[in-house]
């Protein structure tokens, strides 16, 4: 069996069927090497294989392999073969006895055989430590990457694997991704028993395979918070956008014991913008993401509880108790309760569209697939500031990009600033009165048919990406029979709970609903899921801080 000690370090590996020389190997490698190198060892090629997969998967780096020639079931030249397609850059030696040179000089172009030692090697200071200080330093000069982070194997047209890759990249988490038809995609598949067929594969990096993670078990295993730490608290806000990223800062800096739930990852649709020029304090402009990043370690420092990857599926009056319900059953409780659940793109309902999301349809920037899209005419479906903040980012990577627009100008659904920008960069096409009729493609997008709505022609077009940002609905579905809301699902407040002005039916207490309260009382709303909202970064924001302040007059008062 294989012996190796946990700290992530480079490694030398040795293996020899005979226990006494395989430790007195060991024993001379740690001798010299032991500071700065992981020694491994194994007893047989088997054991030494699965050993490499452990160490492939944990995304450790072997730097040497010393193989006794003569080993049953798997000689040394054989096992060093199979070696070579989990770490083909570690530097390979054979360890033989004189009348097997001949052998070891065959495996010189049968394997790539670096260097083979003969037995014995003592002194190890003149016929050992020499050859691997220089097998050392020619592998220290070699290209090693792809250890210490998450890696994902995936294929370019797998709907899942975008996904996985979007939540990874939303959330912070550094991963390395290889496409399951590369060298290094096939290595991770094999080392771990993966077959390919279900992607797509996530190695964390302490060496877990996962095998097509849903984004509670990804979640959980790549380090994010998933379960709370406590089953009441003063405050839930729910949505982890900028409304709900507001309340949270400003809810933990005023000492309510705060949790944020988010059922996918911090920053909304925010989260997803290429870049916010218009957002105050900012005049070069900002990702989403940085400002996502930013506000979410705002609110971690002043002892806000962020859950990721918990979905929301009830909310509940008890008494002056308020709980939210998960999915899987479970429920949590507060004092109060700020709704920030925000909006999601709405869908195409072209024929073609719901098969091909994912592979080559994608609602949101899908930033991830920015780099993919080099050298491609890339469609962008959309006339409001997402569509255009994404026209201006992927024209970066894109041959061309084309804006779809439904209506008959971008004025009135734009930001000046961004037109302007627009008409300003000779790669960005803008085709107004223009509309996906349907999408074509076998496992991935190829074609779309656009619809010219003045003349009624339709036009077949070449097309492998198609960003779409066609209008918002709230995600609100959840809260029918509990909480007010206008025709569009939009949730009501204040005033708008009623056109007299009288409070809503069933309020009990003797006070109208605050500004941002809905009918029941201690649940609030902030950002884009309000009836009414402004729908911009700053005013969610706003209204996130707004809501805490009402929710320290609503605590003070109960």
């Amino acid at each position: 069996m294989a012996q190796a000690a946990s700290p992530a370090r480079n490694v030398i590996l040795t293996v020899d069927d005979d226990p006494g020389v395989s430790r007195a190997v060991a024993r001379d490698l740690r001798r010299r090497y032991g500071e700065s190198y992981r020694i491994v060892r194994a007893e047989s090629g088997e054991a030494a294989l699965e050993a490499l997969r452990e160490l492939k998967l944990r995304g450790d780096q072997v730097a040497v392999i010393l193989a006794d020639y003569r080993m049953p079931h798997m000689n040394g030249i054989e096992f060093l073969e199979q070696a070579l397609d989990v770490y083909p850059a570690a530097r390979r030696v054979l360890l033989t006895a004189y009348a097997d040179t001949g052998a070891a000089i065959d495996a010189i172009n049968v394997i790539d055989l670096d260097h083979y030692l003969l037995k014995p090697w003592d002194p190890p200071e003149e016929k050992l430590y020499p050859v691997l200080d220089d097998l050392l330093e020619a592998w220290r000069s070699t290209d090693r990457t792809y250890a210490g982070v998450t890696k994902v194997v995936g294929h370019r047209w797998s709907a899942r694997s975008s996904d996985v890759r979007e939540f990874l990249a939303r959330n912070q988490v550094p991963y390395r991704w290889f496409s399951s038809d590369e060298p290094e995609g096939r290595r991770l598949l094999a080392a771990a028993g993966a077959d390919g067929e279900r992607l797509p594969l996530v190695v964390t990096p302490d060496g877990t395979p996962l095998v097509a993670p849903d984004d509670t078990e990804l979640a959980d295993r790549v380090g994010l918070a998933t379960t709370p730490a406590a089953d009441f608290y003063d405050l839930v806000v729910i949505g982890g956008g900028p409304a709900g990223l507001g309340a949270a800062v400003y809810g933990a800096s005023e000492g309510l014991r705060t949790v944020l739930v988010e059922r996918s990852a911090t920053g909304g649709q925010a989260g997803q913008s290429s870049r916010i020029e218009n957002y105050l304090g900012f005049p070069d402009g900002v990702s989403g993401g940085q400002l996502t990043e930013r506000a979410r370690r705002q609110a971690t420092k002043f002892g806000a509880e962020i859950l990721t990857a918990r979905e929301v599926t009830g909310l509940e009056v008890n008494g002056a108790s308020r709980a939210v319900r998960f999915s899987d059953g479970s429920a949590i409780a507060a004092h109060s309760v700020i709704l920030a659940t925000g909006v999601s793109y709405r869908q195409l309902d072209a024929p073609g569209c719901g098969d091909l999301t994912g592979c080559g349809v994608f609602y949101g920037s899908a930033l991830t697939e920015a780099a993919s899209c080099q050298g491609h005419d890339v469609y962008i479906v959309g006339g409001a500031n997402s569509a255009g903040q994404a026209a201006m980012y992927l024209s970066r990577h894109a041959k061309s990009v084309t804006l779809l627009v439904r209506g008959e100008s971008l004025e009135a659904s734009m930001s000046h600033y961004l037109i302007q920008q627009i008409a300003d960069t000779p790669t960005i096409t803008v085709r107004t009165g223009t509309v996906v009729e349907s999408a074509h493609g076998t496992g991935h997008l190829e074609q779309l048919t656009l619809r010219d709505l003045a003349s009624g022609r339709s036009e077949l077009v070449d097309a492998q990406w198609t960003f779409v940002f066609i209008g918002a609905a709230p995600l609100t579905d959840w809260l029918e029979g509990t909480l007010l809301r206008d025709e569009h699902g939009f949730i009501l407040t204040g005033p708008d709970l009623s056109d007299d002005g009288r409070p809503p039916a069933g309020w009990e207490l003797d006070r109208p609903p605050y500004h941002l309260e809905t009918n029941v009382p201690g649940v609030f709303v902030a950002g884009d899921a309000r009836a009414q909202s402004a729908k911009r970064v700053a005013s969610a924001v706003g209204e996130g801080a707004m809501a805490v302040m009402l929710v320290h007059r609503y605590l003070e008062q109960s």
